[in-house]
């Protein structure tokens, strides 16, 4: 039966339809008129007309031109409906902006997505009108601290620079290229020696292998780079997001965040002004005092009941605080599990007869959810978020930059500070770039210290990637299938492999059953697990190598 007889538009119509909605006479179609309001507005009008949204446009939008704006100011302004604001998106660009800003930005899990200047591929090394690209805090620089605070800065910029072309000599003679170039031993069950003979070849396993070099000696000498290294931020959410986003950020006690949200709040007024036009009007403003008014209030009461607590300066990297018994954790997936293909049955009910359940039937069928897993990307189902695990961690805050891109999880942080020191790459050590090192922490240190006497937030800035830095994480299984199998990959950043490992043995200590369908977890240590993937990968474009199924 067709029902597509409001359809039957006129060639007038279909004119006017065909330059808005990718055509005129579907039943399944985009949306692609230009302003961002109309789209939004049409898609939220939707929602409460017994039209399709072609006949909408042709009656309500097609001769009033400020339709979408009048939609909006109604909807937003005057019954308060949050969700609409959800249909209006940008992309922005926030340049030249700290690493203590980004991750504050980047804090916002939902609505907003990111991409951020690569520390792995990209040197920071470079000098914009004789100076190092590092922000400099306009409180910092008024007070007496301004000289050493940019000593220490240059310092850590110096050592970086100046380190770059020793690591990748030191990397080079313990991975030599030779190795690279003929692929001897790619792994134990493939005894693959292939030397390749056109030159085309040879220029190009040689631009993968310098390119290798160069990646790993720039994730060993992150650990250098200050808090206030300038870095590039993209981002691409909806209106109700970047709503929220911006009333944070003028909350915020960091003149650099508060000087961002004026930025950016001109910048989205230019493409989606509907969308977030509450943020400075009357409940914009409330919810602003409310935040500020909140952290102060919380601020005071932190000082007041743990001043007791003596901090924790050789503090464990992971520590699981918090888990479920294992028997009801594996009774809540099961239940799960077997929910979702019940007949009608209630959770109640499931749970209560999966109670009753010898350990052998709990056994099937958790490793039936997750038998057939073939490769990573094969998550296991939703069952698994029923059971959560509470981690406290002390990582140096290069790596805390890796786990905070993870967004279905809470994470809660502290200030950044040297209180809790600092690790030291191993390949900086056998290196002998020790003693640089150090010293360069030792300053940075000193620095921290005396600006944090009077300026705790801005003395962030001074603190180098390689310190210690604590937070929390909740987060479900689920979720950790997937950031334990992919940070732990050969190719990974050693120092959140090693992390991701100490996590994947603590959760199988308490819950072995849960972890048995983690298949693909990297238990291995590896001395330069990049180049043994970029060789598999130079192998593959030239059909050397079968791919893994």
């Amino acid at each position: 039966m067709n029902f597509n007889t409001d359809y039957d538009f006129s060639d007038k119509e279909k004119s006017i339809l065909n330059q808005h909605f990718s055509n005129s006479d579907k039943h399944v179609f985009a949306i692609i008129t230009p302003r961002q309001v109309d789209r939004g507005a049409l898609m939220s009008r939707y929602s409460r007309s017994d039209k399709t949204m072609r006949k909408i446009f042709l009656d309500e939008f097609a001769s009033n031109a400020d339709r979408g704006t009048e939609f909006y100011s109604k909807i937003l302004s005057e019954y308060g409906d949050d969700s609409v604001a959800e249909l209006g998106e940008a992309q922005v660009a926030v340049e030249w902006i700290s690493n203590i800003a980004a991750k504050k930005i980047e804090d916002q899990r939902i609505g907003l997505s990111y991409l951020e200047k690569s520390s792995r591929y990209i040197p920071f090394d470079k000098k914009v009108g004789n100076m190092y690209k590092y922000y400099r805090d306009e409180k910092i620089l008024e007070s007496k601290y301004a000289e050493l605070y940019i000593e220490s800065c240059d310092h850590s910029f110096n050592v970086y620079s100046k380190s770059i072309n020793l690591m990748q000599k030191y990397i080079s003679e313990i991975e030599p290229i030779d190795g690279f170039m003929y692929f001897d031993s790619i792994s134990k069950s493939e005894k693959i020696f292939t030397k390749l003979s056109a030159d085309q070849d040879i220029e190009s396993a040689k631009k993968v292998y310098h390119s290798t070099v160069r990646s790993k000696s720039l994730d060993i000498l992150r650990n250098l780079l200050p808090a206030s290294t300038l870095t590039n931020l993209g981002i691409t959410g909806n209106g109700r997001a970047f709503e929220y986003l911006l009333t944070r950020l003028y909350c915020s006690e960091l003149d650099e965040l508060r000087d961002l949200a004026l930025m950016l709040n001109s910048e989205l007024d230019c493409v989606i002004p509907s969308f977030i036009k509450r943020v400075n009007e009357k409940h914009g403003k409330s919810l602003q005092s409310f935040m500020i008014k909140t952290k102060k209030e919380i601020s005071n009461l932190t000082d007041k009941y743990l001043e007791d607590i003596k901090p924790e300066y050789s503090p464990m990297d992971v520590r699981l605080i918090d888990y479920m018994d294992s028997k009801d954790a594996e009774v809540k997936v099961v239940s799960a599990i077997l929910y979702e293909n019940a007949q009608g049955q209630s959770l109640h009910d499931i749970t209560r007869l999966v109670k009753s359940f010898p350990q052998s039937r709990r056994d099937e069928i958790i490793l039936a959810y997750t038998k057939f897993r073939g490769n990573r990307r094969h998550r296991p189902g939703r069952a698994f978020e029923m059971v959560e695990y509470l981690f406290e961690m002390f990582t140096n805050f290069g790596m805390f930059r890796d786990l905070h891109r993870h967004r279905i999880l809470t994470m809660e942080r502290q200030l950044l500070s040297t209180k809790h020191g600092y690790d030291i790459p191993k390949e900086i050590t056998d290196s002998g770039m020790e003693k640089d090192f150090k010293d360069c922490m030792y300053l940075s240190s000193n620095t921290y210290q005396n600006i944090a006497k009077t300026m705790p937030v801005e003395a962030q800035y001074a603190v180098n990637f390689a310190y210690k830095y604590p937070y929390f994480i909740k987060i479900n299984l689920r979720e950790l299938y997937h950031m334990i199998e992919l940070r732990t990959a050969a190719q990974g950043h050693p120092d959140y492999r090693y992390i991701c490992q100490q996590i994947f043995k603590k959760i199988n200590e308490v819950h072995p059953l849960l972890m048995k369908g983690m298949k693909f977890v990297d238990m291995n240590q590896y001395e330069l697990g990049r180049f043994d993937t970029e060789k598999r990968k130079e192998l593959k474009r030239r059909e050397l190598l079968p791919s893994k199924k």
